[in-house]
């Protein structure tokens, strides 16, 4: 069973490169893409429910045990966002499908696409820090090119922005991935963060540490996030919404990875740090979200809204906190890609970006208008969809700790989404419409689908979070006890008697 951890990254890179001959066969790409993303869905189901029933799976690549080889490792955590992470990508290939110029899709989008997320799964699964690196070069080179189709003057300039930044943040990473290994002398995580145990409070490993917080902080768009904005705001719509909705997930999980089971010690620093620049970054998007009038600009500051919110329950560090970081991952996910996909479809009927320039959309528009409003109201925290048990948990979790300035903030970013998104709602959708009988632009159902099954995610996330909690209680208990994904890893007993030294 542990070899199906490896096929989230393989198939869909195996399928990539098939596609790459198949340039012609638009039709047929479109149908194997969609097959092999519902594959891994499927796959990350199986992994799940062996999960809870065997605990953390583990595939040694060549028979190398760790700390010695490369390893993947499936905890609830991984899995639950490769599981997520899929179904987010099926449903905006569907979009694609339906909207997308075939110039576009001739342009390799569905092997880039699934390069992407083979990237974005990889990330998720690797139990070795340097094949992280790797899995996020994947991921960056293939995003690097989906930003880039169409070639349009505006594009071109945000993705040499894009990728210069991630250049650079790229060879930060392996500055770091120098001087973590010339530290400790393992790459291997499980066995990282038993050496830095062994270390205990050592200024330069804390120092690693910080800079592996520059990397991920540039991947996640926290803090440093001025490329976010415009490069989000450039591609295609369904690429815009894969973006939102994985790449600077990955970067978050890398975080979480990193300051709760890399670096463990020394956190009055790092988590320190970490809720600064969460709490900057959650007041810097709650002013572009309130400042801005463009709705493609709107929505790339909630997604840094969301950044900043869920990397304050990281440095919060409580159970209950990392419970509702991993419920508020999924929901973002989902979230996100519902909020861009439906920004994308406001441009497409009215061919304006202002919001100022739309109004009542909900005439023309009615399921569509509804469709806007549940996505509003699941970024905003309202019960019972999806974004409501995560702002909970991680409000719990900073009630527990004691840190009420991070809860003061994540709650009134609650209410600076809930007033942004409402601002497009009420002065687009609502007031005299400014399209005609004669002017209106088709919206077929096939083109609401998309949208539809993604409203159904969110709402299926809220309503179904007891089903789901005996998975985030695992996953959160595997980040609060690193012990338990070492000796996952480890063989714990083989190992015990490194640790007791």
């Amino acid at each position: 069973m542990s070899n199906m951890i490896v096929l989230p990254l393989i198939v869909p890179v195996i399928t990539a490169i098939l596609l790459v001959f198949l340039k012609e066969h638009v039709f047929l790409q479109r149908i194997i893409s969609l097959l092999t993303l519902s594959f891994i869905v499927i796959i990350s189901v199986i992994l799940l429910v062996e999960i809870q029933e065997q605990g953390i799976l583990r595939i040694d690549f060549s028979g190398w045990a760790p700390p010695f080889g490369i390893s993947f490792v499936a905890d609830s955590f991984a899995t639950l966002l490769v599981l997520i992470a899929n179904i987010v990508a099926v449903i905006c290939m569907l979009y694609a499908i339906f909207t997308m110029e075939l110039r576009y899709e001739k342009m390799y989008f569905y092997p880039f696409t699934l390069l992407m997320v083979a990237g974005v799964n990889g990330s998720f699964l690797t139990g070795d820090i340097f094949n992280l690196f790797v899995c996020f070069e994947v991921m960056l080179l293939a995003s690097y090119a989906l930003i880039s189709i169409g070639g349009e003057k505006v594009q071109l300039r945000e993705a040499l922005k894009y990728v210069l930044i991630n250049i650079v943040a790229s060879w930060i990473f392996l500055v770091a991935l120098a001087f973590l290994y010339g530290t400790v002398g393992t790459l291997n995580m499980a066995h990282i963060s038993m050496r830095v145990m062994e270390a205990g409070a050592n200024p330069l490993i804390t120092t690693v540490a910080l800079i592996f917080l520059i990397v991920f902080s540039l991947k996640a768009g926290l803090l440093l996030f001025f490329w976010l904005p415009g490069s989000y705001s450039v591609p295609p719509t369904a690429i815009a919404a894969l973006f939102a909705a994985l790449l600077t997930k990955v970067g978050i999980y890398a975080l979480v990875r990193t300051f709760t089971l890399l670096f463990p010690n020394n956190t009055e620093v790092t988590h320190m740090a970490l809720g600064i620049m969460a709490g900057i970054t959650i007041i810097a998007g709650c002013i572009g979200a309130l400042s801005g009038r463009d709705v493609r600009t709107i929505a790339s500051y909630n997604v840094l809204i969301g950044v900043g919110f869920i990397v304050a329950g990281l440095a919060i560090g409580t159970e209950s906190a990392l419970q509702g970081v991993v419920y508020y991952l999924m929901h973002d996910m989902v979230a996100k890609a519902m909020l861009f996909l439906a920004v994308g479809m406001m441009i497409y009927v009215t061919g304006e970006t202002v919001i100022d320039k739309m109004s009542g959309l909900i005439r023309n528009y009615p399921f569509f208008g509804w469709l806007f409003f549940v996505a509003m109201c699941s970024l905003a925290g309202i019960p019972p969809l999806s974004g409501f048990l995560g702002k909970v948990l991680i409000g719990q979790g900073a009630i527990e700790g004691g840190n009420f300035v991070l809860l003061g903030l994540g709650f009134f970013s609650s209410l600076i989404v809930l007033y942004s998104l409402l601002r497009i709602f009420l002065s687009s959708f609502f007031g005299e419409t400014i399209i005609s009988l004669e002017d209106e632009k088709p919206l077929p159902k096939r083109v609401i689908l998309p949208l539809t099954l993604l409203a159904a995610c969110t709402i299926s996330l809220g309503i179904g979070a007891e089903k789901l909690a005996p998975f985030v209680t695992d996953a959160a208990e595997t980040l609060y006890t690193p012990s338990i994904y070492i000796d996952a890893v480890l063989d714990g007993e083989q190992w015990q008697g490194e640790v007791n030294k």
